[in-house]
């Protein structure tokens, strides 16, 4: 989500390098461009949120007929229009609301993310205990991203060249291959090729947290040596 440009008085750096940033940007310029009056950033985030919903309603009716995995490819689509144009517009319109943004943008941020994944879990493809190890990787790296704009003044909002637009394409792929593919054997633990990947990139983001975090300690660190007090 992109709904905000500031969390406090002091500037934040925002570092966005994932792989189709321009054109993504592009992209969304021209949307606000030609967006009606009408349409304020408030209603983009509620729009994203029910892209979520839909998202979420297409993994669990996907228990009934693989064909409604259909519908959460859609609502990826409509998760990604208002998820990524509510603060492109806020900003276009020069009507930016840094704390009010922030604070909304991140918790809708987090309570869609749950959707997607348990989704995913709830879904006929992946066992729900697999898709949690996935939410909160996501989760501790969302962490990692609050925490460094309150120390480093840097809103990061992408790692390893991804961002949440590549994330949702990777998620689109994977539920294409759900409906090509249909339910898989299980390969080793009684897990088939869907939770081996989705518990992968759980475990990844996990080791990635881990990493951030020991990269960011040891930085605040060499910014803020100890310092030692002698006694008279």
């Amino acid at each position: 989500m992109e709904h905000l440009s500031n969390a406090t008085a002091a500037p934040i750096e925002r570092i966005q390098e994932n792989l189709i940033a321009r054109v993504e940007r592009r992209i969304l310029n021209r949307l606000c461009a030609v967006m009606p009056g009408w349409v304020t950033p408030d209603m983009l985030t509620f729009t994203g949120m029910f892209g979520a919903v839909l998202v979420f309603a297409g993994y669990l009716a996907s228990n009934l007929d693989a064909g409604w995995l259909w519908l959460s490819i859609a609502g990826y689509v409509v998760h990604w229009f208002g998820d990524s144009l509510d603060g492109s517009l806020a900003r276009f319109r020069k009507i930016e609301r840094p704390r009010y943004g922030y604070f909304l943008d991140h918790s809708c941020d987090g309570f869609a993310t749950m959707l997607v994944v348990v989704g995913i879990g709830l879904s006929a493809y992946v066992e729900l205990e697999v898709a949690l190890i996935a939410l909160a990787g996501y989760l501790l790296m969302s962490i990692h991203a609050f925490l460094s704009v309150r120390v480093l003044g840097e809103l990061r909002l992408s790692y390893l060249n991804a961002g949440p637009t590549e994330l949702r394409l990777i998620l689109i792929g994977l539920t294409l291959t759900m409906l090509i593919a249909g339910r898989e054997n299980p390969i080793i633990w009684q897990l088939n090729g869907f939770d081996l990947f989705v518990g992968g990139t759980g475990l990844l983001l996990i080791v990635l947290f881990v990493v951030q975090t020991f990269s960011t300690a040891r930085r605040l660190a060499k910014e803020e040596p100890a310092v030692h007090r002698h006694r008279d």
